[in-house]
């Protein structure tokens, strides 16, 4: 056995023993690796599990969320996640110190997020570190780590002092003070791998701060010279210099148009959040729970075709998916809540609701026109960018043009004639010469970036310039498009370059040369002409086309400072021109070289188009191209010598016609060009790239020189993908190697690094296990190859090993010696070396095992058994066997009472021992030692042991019926609890009959059963018996147990049959009622039950639950305990002797609620019209009665109530509240009550309102003769009450009292009659509504005061006359418009005599019996009251007067208004 001694208290070495046994079968299985690297999902997660396969449900420790720090004032917070089964150790470390102080550094655990916290008291400058969590169990680690940077550690990053280490002499500040400027000098020209070296110059201690400190000073100071703009926050910014001036283009920061919005969703729904971006991008992230989700099952991450809209679907959402979501998109981020809500229609008795089709969103907006608008206003932003460069180009180009040619003019013609007469280049023709070598060397540079090879992005740039030449050549000396535009946001480089430095390096070389500077030059350039130099030469030919000699001198004395590449030669201008004109007409015998000159222009151009419909065109270009190729191939020799005799000719060449085609050819281009390479020696490395066309062959170069197939390289062509293998790297292999087809290149770097590696030999005999005896030395050799300098460190048990007096390392170029001195053995354990360089690192494992003897056994002893003849007991191995097993154990033995210890012998490797050599009553104790090969352990002593003392068993259980049978019962039963200190010899069996007292032994006499079964055979068929045991030990028997059951000695019985008609006979939320008949009885087949079983299980579980303990007899059962509205199977089994029966099941679950019942409401005095002072609280109470519970919904004119209003709802009732009511509360109010069975409405109106305000200024007109109008303005309170109507009262100047003329008026005019001439009247109108009436507005006085006459009455003979008449209808009725659920009043006036009898009619059917219509007749004044109309009043209503003499009839129609 291989086991180590406990050597601390820590969590990871109490895991360490595990983990030697494992190290310990891995070696002997074959697995030479201690440790296996396990890949974590989460990046940056190491994780190291210690065996080669876990067990079934067992993990390694993994971190589901990394630690993230969060800094809340001077608190930092890390929050990590880990999983792993057993649960994993979390513990917390930082690199650069220790976190010993509890009070600043507290860790703890979340129950209810999963989380381990680190905070972090009172951040100062120290804290800013990296910080390491580690998540431990017995299978495997897991390690991550989170950085900790404090950006405002110092309050003024740039005090130089606070950077310097602390010393005693005060007086070196001043010191420190003088050197800061030339620090930061030297910081800012060192590499990256100086810095440390600067630092330690000047005694900085913080080299972590001065590097964040020497990137602000060079944004500030790229900001100053060279305007480059650097906002850390905003956007990217690239200026490539044209003319000393920088044209910068910004990416713009990404920000949300459209946020994540709140999402409610019910269960089995699926749950859509959304975002729409600014500017396009790829890929952001979502996140949910402070988790990073991923693409799978459950979640669905999208992202449209434009890159702006982003998605993410939930699916099935559950009670669980509801929290906060988030994106982060860049540096922006949001976040948004998701509601999961119980689902309102849930699925019928019997049934699973299945999931939803549907999707709940958080945006009513349509979010595709709005990405739609936000990539149209992005395009027009690009075009109205590019537009403006590209014109501040142009000018830009022009004016510089402009320049040297007004420079040039000035002193060409000194310079032709000092020229003739053979004398020196006057200052004039070297100022000409400079500014020449100036607006060329320009050119070039423009040239260069627009024809220099890139790869990726610049590869589809030089594409869209090419098809874009044709279009628009005014643009070809700008080089700057579209593409050029977006892929400027992507390119990593930086064009930098100072047009100002460079005119200056050119004025200074061209003060040093000669009259041959500009041929000279043109043969150290690049070879070829830039796009917009071409440009402006066959501008400049196509418009003046001049074939004579003549014309051409001069020609090329106007535009000879434009093209500012002819040399100024020693010859005259005569000659120039005599040799031009033999040029011009010899023209064919100069182009005879070939296109080869041409080619080389296509090639470095990449983008230039030729026309070939101009043949004198193409002549000249050729012969261009060819000079140009001359001239880079050329020595100083040759064009000195061209200097002398072809300066002409060189002038012809420059002038280069250029023709547009308006035929384009697509060409080939790289769909995706070569990457960079990192390779290992002695590895093969490939390099890939993807052309547009398949019928493209290429070429491979290295470092210029072109590749072949040899034993170092393989190249090969699939389709459109091209690909360079380097079978065996070497160092001589790096370098840049280019690839190019159809005039295309493609560039990249191979790196060939050589990273330590182990010698193969050394490494297998290192990885064997290193066995020695404890204080001896243990060595550990291992030889490498690699890279030099190679760091080498040695680690025990993970922890680094440091030179003192028992360990000695040494370190060479190739191998590296480990010496462990005088081991102990606590040194066991895992000796890893890691060796590492700036290619790489590797690492080896070994076993260090140190043998000693072994520790004493563990105690203390157990008993096994004590008896007046012996005494056997047992003990636990060592803790540790020292590394090698345990052989065997040595005895001694002492009596109580005596000084003297007996050698017992030795017992082979077995921690048991019986004595049999002992006397009765005695106590005894034993010294036991283990032995092994290294040596003898410590003794472990006993306590005292006694032997012989009388202890009898205790009871067993009662025996159990095992089978039954007419002539035999068999019995079985179990050991007791209590033995007495002694074996168990045997056991006696009792009976008796039922209804007897005697018990009668079953065994045999003075025999015991030794088995713990037994057939008794002595029984009688029919009979019933029970049984009772006894265990007898050393000391004697003990007690029997209890009586068994009492068994029937019959053969057994057949299981019964299902029970008959289960059904459900009552349901409430707490339990269910069953009834059943016993199942049928069948001779052989199924006998008749004993009782029965009920046995539920809850639809989520698979596990079936008894709800009796014992057989039941009655067929009924009422099931108790049921959780509301939860679903249960439920079945009943029948039992007798012969077992059980089949079960019988319901067909359906069944759900814990009453019966179902449709919704109804109990109150039957509910009101419909409820009238309410505003300010008073509304209630509105409804009783109803439902199974199961209904859902309640109160709405308000079909809407759902606002949220000061309260609705309170418990088992059978609802109550609607609302504290402080408004004049805005007026409405329908209506509850709605639904469950699975149906639902049921009721709607009551309430009218908030107050007493009315009374009605405006009242005028008098008379438009009749005796009658008076009387005309008021409107109540304010008209508008807001619909119900509001006015009463009219008359005060007449005979009469003290006020009259009511007329009520229920909803206009505002009324004309009074009977008015008497001579008399006052007065008037007042009141406005009135459901809750009262308001003060009057009363009129001014109408008519005056007569005087009296004297009154003579003239009595006139008397006549009879008759007074009887026909029914005349006086007033008739009116036509009448009601608002709904209002009341209606209609009135007319009958005259007759006799006294008519008076009928109403609705639709031809009498109303006078209708109870629903109120008639009256007072004094031939006819009215009918509707209390609340409805639409069944709707329809044509007639009166009729009817008396002896005569019928008469009057009409109206009744509208409703809703």
């Amino acid at each position: 056995m291989w086991k180590r001694p406990n050597s601390g208290s820590t969590g990871r070495q109490g895991f360490s023993l595990v983990h030697r046994y494992i190290q310990h079968f891995n070696e002997v299985s074959g697995n030479k690796s201690a440790a296996i690297r396990r890949r974590s999902k989460i990046p940056g997660v190491t994780i190291t599990q210690y065996v080669p396969h876990l067990p079934e449900g067992k993990t390694h420790p993994d971190f589901q969320c990394k630690p993230t720090a969060v800094k809340e004032g001077k608190v930092a917070v890390f929050k990590a996640v880990v999983v792993g089964e057993p649960k994993p150790k979390v513990t917390w470390s930082r690199i650069k110190g220790n976190m010993s102080d509890k009070k600043k550094y507290q860790m703890k655990y979340d129950e209810a997020t999963r989380e381990h916290i680190l905070e972090i008291f009172n951040i100062s400058a120290e804290d800013d570190d990296t910080y390491k969590c580690i998540a431990l169990n017995e299978f495997g680690k897991a390690t991550c780590t989170a950085a900790l940077h404090l950006t405002e550690v110092l309050s003024n990053p740039s005090d130089f002092r606070k950077l310097l280490r602390k010393t005693d002499d005060e007086n070196q500040t001043g010191k420190y003070e003088a050197d800061e400027d030339r620090f930061w000098n030297a910081m800012l020209k060192a590499d990256k791998k100086d810095y440390k070296k600067i630092c330690d110059e000047f005694g900085v201690a913080d080299i972590h701060l001065a590097v964040r400190r020497l990137d602000e000073k060079r944004r500030e100071r790229a900001q100053k010279e060279k305007g480059i703009s650097s906002d850390e926050d905003g956007p990217q910014t690239l200026s490539p210099g044209i003319g000393g001036k920088s044209n910068e283009f910004k990416k713009p920061s990404v920000d949300f148009v459209v946020k994540i919005q709140e999402v409610k969703a019910q269960e089995r729904e699926d749950a859509l959040f959304e975002c729409v971006l600014t500017q396009p991008l790829p890929r952001v992230t979502w996140k949910g729970k402070n988790c990073v989700l991923e693409e799978s099952e459950k979640y669905n991450i999208s992202v449209s075709n434009h890159k702006l809209i982003h998605r993410l679907l939930i699916k099935d959402c559950m009670h669980l998916d509801k929290g906060i979501y988030s994106v982060e998109a860049g540096r922006v981020s949001c976040s948004a809540l998701l509601f999961v809500e119980d689902d309102h229609d849930p699925a019928p008795a019997g049934m699973m609701k299945p999931r939803k089709s549907t999707i709940a969103r958080g945006l009513s907006t349509d979010i595709e026109e709005l990405a739609k608008q936000q990539q149209i206003k992005n395009q027009k932003e690009i075009e109205r960018i590019l537009a403006a460069v590209k014109e501040k180009q142009l000018e830009e180009q022009r004016n510089r043009e402009n320049k040297c040619t007004k420079k040039a003019k000035g002193g060409r013609q000194s310079s032709v004639t000092n020229l003739a007469d053979g004398s020196e280049p006057t200052a004039g023709q070297t100022q000409q010469t400079a500014c020449k070598k100036k607006a060329k060397n320009q050119r070039l540079r423009e040239g260069s970036r627009n024809t220099t090879d890139e790869t990726g992005v610049h590869d589809g740039l030089r594409e869209t310039n090419r098809k874009n030449r044709t279009q628009d050549q005014s643009e070809q000396g700008t080089g700057i498009n579209e593409e050029f535009y977006e892929g400027a946001f992507d390119s990593s480089s930086e064009y930098s370059q100072s047009s100002e430095e460079s005119e200056s390096d050119t004025e200074s070389e061209s003060e040093s040369e000669t009259g041959s500077e500009s041929g000279s030059e043109l043969g150290s350039e690049s070879g070829s002409e830039s796009a917009s130099e071409l440009k402006s030469e066959d501008e400049e030919i196509r418009t003046d086309k001049i074939n004579s000699c003549e014309e051409d001198q001069i020609r090329e004395k106007e535009g000879e400072d434009n093209f500012g590449k002819s040399a100024v030669t020693n010859k005259t201008q005569e000659s120039k021109s005599s040799k031009k004109c033999d040029q011009t007409k010899d023209s064919n015998d100069i182009y005879n070289t070939g296109p080869d000159g041409l080619d080389d222009i296509v090639e470095d151009g990449e983008d230039q188009f030729l026309s070939t419909t101009d043949s004198k065109h193409v002549q000249k270009l050729q012969a261009s191209a060819q000079g140009v190729t001359s001239k880079k191939a050329g020595t100083k020799k040759q064009r000195d010598k061209e200097n002398g005799t072809s300066t002409s000719r060189s002038k012809k060449k420059r002038r280069v016609q250029l023709t547009e085609d308006n035929v384009i050819d697509a060409g080939v281009h790289f769909i995706w060009g070569l990457s960079d390479v990192n390779a290992v020696i002695g590895e093969s490395a490939e390099l890939t790239c993807k052309l547009s066309r398949e019928d493209c062959e290429g070429a491979w170069f290295r470092d210029g020189k072109k590749i072949s197939n040899d034993a170092n390289f393989t190249t090969w062509k699939d389709g459109v993908i091209h690909t360079l293998v380097i079978i065996k790297c070497e160092e001589e292999h790096s370098g840049k190697y280019r690839f190019e087809a159809d005039g295309r290149k493609t560039e990249a770097m191979v790196n060939v690094k050589d990273p330590p590696r182990f010698v193969v030999e050394d490494l297998e005999a290192f990885t064997k296990p290193v066995t020695i005896k404890v204080g001896h030395n243990a060595v550990f050799k291992m030889a490498f190859v690699g890279h030099q300098p190679i760091k080498i460190h040695w680690y025990r048990e993970e922890e680094e090993l440091q030179e003192d007096t028992n360990i000695k390392i040494e370190r060479s170029s190739s191998h590296s010696r480990l010496l462990l001195i005088r081991c102990q053995r606590k040194d066991t354990g895992e000796i890893k070396v890691k060796l590492k360089n700036e290619d790489g690192f590797t690492e080896a494992i070994s076993q260090l095992i140190v043998l000693d003897k072994p520790t004493s056994p563990l105690g203390p002893a157990e008993v096994i058994e004590s008896s007046p003849v012996c005494i056997e007991f047992k003990w636990r191995p060592p803790k540790d066997d020292g590394g090698s097993p345990v052989t065997n154990y040595t005895l001694e033995r002492q009596q109580v009472g005596r000084n003297t210890w007996k050698k017992l012998g030795e017992v082979p490797g077995v921690s048991c021992y019986r004595d049999t050599d002992v006397d009765h009553g005695r106590k005894y104790s034993y010294r036991i030692r283990a032995v092994t090969a290294e040596g003898v352990s410590e003794i472990l002593e006993t306590d005292d042991m006694q032997a012989g003392t009388l202890a009898f068993p205790g009871p067993p259980a009662p025996p159990k019926i095992t089978d039954a049978y007419d002539d035999c019962i068999n019995l079985a039963w179990v050991v007791p609890k209590k033995t007495g200190g002694s074996r168990i010899l045997g056991y006696i069996l009792e009976k008796r009959k039922k209804g007897s007292n005697l018990w009668s032994v079953v065994n045999p006499s003075g025999e015991l059963i030794k088995e713990k079964k037994y057939a008794v055979k002595d029984v009688v068929s029919g009979l019933e018996y029970e049984f009772r045991v006894a265990a007898v030990n050393l000391s004697g028997p003990g007690e029997f147990s209890y009586p068994s059951e009492f068994v029937c000695a019959r053969d057994p019985k057949m299981p019964p049959g299902r029970v008959i008609g289960l059904k459900v006979t009552e349901t409430s939320y707490t339990h269910f009622a069953l009834t059943w008949s016993k199942p049928e009885e069948r001779v052989g087949i199924q006998d008749e039950p004993k009782g029965y079983f009920v046995e539920i299980r809850n639809a989520e579980s698979s596990e079936w639950s008894r709800c009796n303990s014992t057989p039941m007899i009655t067929t009924s059962y009422s099931v108790k305990g049921l959780r509301s509205m939860n679903l249960y199977w439920v079945r009943v089994i029948a039992v007798n002797d012969g077992g059980d029966g089949a079960p019988e099941e319901l067909p359906n679950y069944v759900m814990a609620m009453p019966l179902p019942v449709r919704p109804k409401f109990t109150n039957q005095k509910m009101k419909s019209f409820i009238v309410v002072r505003a300010g008073n609280s509304v209630r509105i109470t409804v009783n109803f009665e439902a199974s199961p519970r209904p859902d309640i919904m109160w709405l308000k004119d079909n809407v759902p109530v606002a949220k000061r209003v309260t609705v309170s709802n418990c088992d059978g009732s609802s109550q609607l509240l609302i504290p402080s009511s408004e004049r805005s509360d007026s409405g329908i109010y209506s509850i709605l009550v639904k469950n699975l069975v149906g639902q049921e409405t009721f709607s009551t109106e309430v009218r908030v309102t107050d007493d009315p305000k009374p009605p405006g200024p009242v005028e008098l007109e008379e438009n009749v003769p005796g009658t008076v109008t009387v005309v008021w303005e409107p109540s304010p309170d008209e508008k807001r009450d619909d119900r509001l109507h006015y009463t009219v009262s008359k005060l007449d100047s005979t009469k003290h009292t006020w009259i009511t003329v007329a009520d229920r008026l909803f206009n505002n005019r009324f004309t009074v009659c009977n008015i008497m001439q001579g008399r006052e009247y007065h008037f007042r109108v009141y406005a009135k509504n459901d809750m009262g009436i308001s003060a009057p507005s009363e009129s001014l006085t109408w008519g005056r005061e007569k005087k009296r006459e004297k009154f003579v009455l003239s009595l006139a003979s008397s006549k009879d006359c008759d007074l009887r008449c026909a029914p005349t209808f006086i007033v008739p009725l009116k036509l009448h418009t009601a608002p709904k659920g209002y009341e209606c009043y209609m009135s007319c006036a009958v005259s007759g005599n006799p006294k008519p009898r008076i009928t109403w009619y609705r639709n031809n059917i009498s109303l006078n019996t209708n109870t629903n219509y109120y008639i009256s007749n007072t004094c031939g004044v006819c009215s009918m009251l509707i209390l609340q109309v409805g639409p069944k009043d709707m329809g044509e209503f007639v009166i009729t007067a009817e008396n002896a003499l005569g019928r008469a009839e009057s009409s109206t129609v009744l509208c409703i208004r809703e």
